[in-house]
């Protein structure tokens, strides 16, 4: 079982028995929480109730995996019903990067940030993907939710699109092998052949900061968990959009595509 998960279970045992307990002292609600020697003897009785019946926590942690299933279930629906009202934003943005066929007619989105293990392993797919769909176009929505480092890492790509090499350079980060710093990704920069200084000067561009403003408010729009997220379907914007939270591999990927021609 979950370490954390079976914590939480026996943590909110323990302070619902508690208040409880100090709720019946008097046969009233609780005004003052329980007593440190009172708290002491509660969680002797909890521990040894739980010992004398460990099916408890299993029944518990069901029923809580469950629940977390449903909600997650609950908010992809919702993601995917919001998809269809952000289509324009989604995959029509003159400022998005795009690989692939620029006139593609199904278009993948994909929301990602450079820390993001997941996203990561998704390079190569990606790549994969469109080498064997010439009729994919891909836009990659950067999304820095992890830190400083991911924000630089994002503000460094965009400005290697105004020399051209946003994927070059968007690749060779997420492929890098090694933790980003500044220093780092000023190599990385280099050795893709951007003139560093005005890749540092670019970086510094209020239209970037405006790029990754939308992104973000987009994000949050469609209620995004995580990194990845892809938005599957036609480019028109017609039709269904799939969404897809999470690491998918290539048939997974492929399949979605299939399914929107």
């Amino acid at each position: 079982m979950n370490r954390f998960i079976k914590t939480t279970i026996v943590t909110s045992l323990i302070a619902i028995s508690a208040y409880a307990y100090a709720a019946d002292k008097n046969n009233h609600p609780a005004t003052t929480a329980a007593t440190p020697a009172e708290k002491a003897k509660i969680e002797a009785v909890v521990h040894d109730y739980l010992i004398s019946k460990p099916e408890v926590l299993v029944e518990a942690m069901q029923v809580l995996q469950e629940k977390q299933f449903q909600q997650a279930q609950q908010t992809v629906k919702q993601t995917q019903k919001a998809a269809a009202t952000y289509a324009n934003d989604l995959f029509h943005q003159s400022t998005d990067p795009i690989a692939g066929n620029p006139d593609g007619k199904i278009t993948i989105v994909e929301f990602f940030d450079y820390q993001c293990p997941h996203c990561i392993d998704m390079a190569p797919t990606m790549d994969a993907v469109i080498k064997a769909n010439p009729d994919v176009r891909v836009i990659y929505k950067d999304f820095p939710i992890r830190g400083p480092l991911s924000e630089l890492a994002a503000r460094a790509a965009l400005a290697a699109q105004k020399q051209g090499k946003y994927h070059e350079l968007s690749n060779a980060m997420l492929t890098a092998n090694k933790q980003l710093t500044q220093d780092v990704i000023l190599e990385i920069a280099k050795n893709q052949g951007l003139d560093v200084d005005k890749l540092k000067q670019d970086m510094k561009d209020s239209a970037i900061d405006n790029q990754l403003k939308a992104n973000t408010k987009l994000a949050q729009n469609l209620k995004l968990l995580g990194t990845p997220a892809f938005f599957i379907g036609k480019t028109s914007g017609k039709g269904n959009i799939n969404y897809v939270p999470g690491q998918m591999d290539q048939k997974q990927l492929q399949l979605m595509i299939d399914n929107n021609k």
